[in-house]
């Protein structure tokens, strides 16, 4: 089978390009080139910013795929070029949806495929939800061929999966914690979450590409382990060899100090969440997610200590926490205690 990836270096898309080639297909990726030294030998690239409507035409008008799969589509616009671009020209088109997408806040933590999508915290994630819409309407009126995954908090090589970190990526805040400087968890942090490697994710995404039963489906695609974002914290820093020194501040304090974490924390990351993954088991059997986090992150940690280039400082973020924490520290002293 032949498929294109629109993209296919990023933290998902990479370990399923890895993969994808074992199982048979026949691979092509559609990029900007900027990441070559991650695409594996015999997989094909045509350069082109998928945004240049035109050129990418013109440099497809030969081709037609099985499988499209687009890794960087965030809104209805992009998905409306993707029709015009692979309608009449793919059997299976994917959209890259996000977990985030569902109820918040949750009336039940246990998450099916069938959980009502709405967050009024994450712009992100109501962009997500009104692709799914559209592309749901495009598969029941002009059957254009969908599946629709929905991944969690995905990790590989490249990056940390944590609770708060800057814009500047996760290496400030492992940084931090080897070093046995303070760091900050959202709440209590006794909320549970799920940690998914991205070689367990593509063992699923495989299993899906070229699968009858996806068409007009939808699936997370999650590893069936939850910890406490304590327990997380705990696992990186044994990681490292060190105790974390964590400071446990409110989402809602955290979010009023720093926007960014409206979405992240309120409407995803502060929420506890377990995935019951029985649908996307159904149709791909052999998927089991195999890599526990206190394995993952040992690679993820060992990748990062080894390549200087993904050693980013962010002085702004790391001058942010000191600050958030001693303002909320000295906040606590100064309750009042009544007895």
């Amino acid at each position: 089978m032949k498929a294109l990836f629109i993209g296919g270096t990023g933290t998902i898309s990479s370990a399923i390009t890895a993969l994808a080639p074992k199982h048979g297909f026949e691979l092509y990726l559609l990029n900007r080139g900027n990441r070559s030294n991650l695409v594996p030998e015999g997989v094909k690239i045509i350069e082109a910013d998928i945004n240049n409507e035109d050129d990418v035409r013109d440099k497809l008008k030969d081709y037609e795929f099985d499988i499209v799969a687009d890794f960087i589509a965030y809104d209805v616009d992009d998905l409306k070029r993707d029709i015009r671009l692979f309608k009449g020209k793919t059997k299976q088109y994917f959209f890259i949806s996000s977990a985030s997408a569902y109820q918040k806040p949750l009336s039940s933590p246990f998450i099916t495929e069938s959980t009502p999508l709405s967050n009024p915290y994450w712009e992100y994630s109501r962009d997500k939800i009104a692709g799914e819409d559209y592309l749901m309407k495009e598969y029941r009126d002009n059957g254009f061929p969908i599946t629709i995954v929905r991944p969690s908090h995905t990790y590989g090589d490249f990056s940390v999966p944590l609770a708060v970190k800057g814009r500047k990526g996760s290496f400030s805040v492992i940084d931090r914690i080897r070093k046995g400087k303070k760091v900050i968890v959202p709440g209590d942090g006794s909320s549970l979450w799920t940690l998914t490697h991205n070689s367990d994710f593509a063992k699923a995404f495989v299993g899906l590409m070229g699968n009858v039963h996806a068409i007009g489906e939808t699936f997370h695609i999650t590893s069936d382990e939850s910890l406490t974002w304590n327990q997380i914290y705990g696992i990186i820093g044994d990681a490292l060899g060190v105790k974390p020194n964590l400071v446990h501040i409110p989402s809602e304090t955290l979010a009023k100090a720093h926007p960014d974490f409206v979405g992240a924390l309120l409407g995803d990351k502060s929420n506890t969440v377990i995935f019951d993954n029985s649908k996307i088991k159904r149709i791909v059997p052999d998927f089991c997610a195999t890599v526990r986090f206190d394995q993952g992150v040992r690679k993820t940690l060992k990748y990062i200590l080894e390549h200087k280039e993904l050693q980013v400082p962010d002085p702004e973020f790391d001058a942010w926490t000191d600050k958030m924490i001693e303002a909320y520290e000295a906040y606590e002293l100064g309750m009042p205690i009544l007895s």
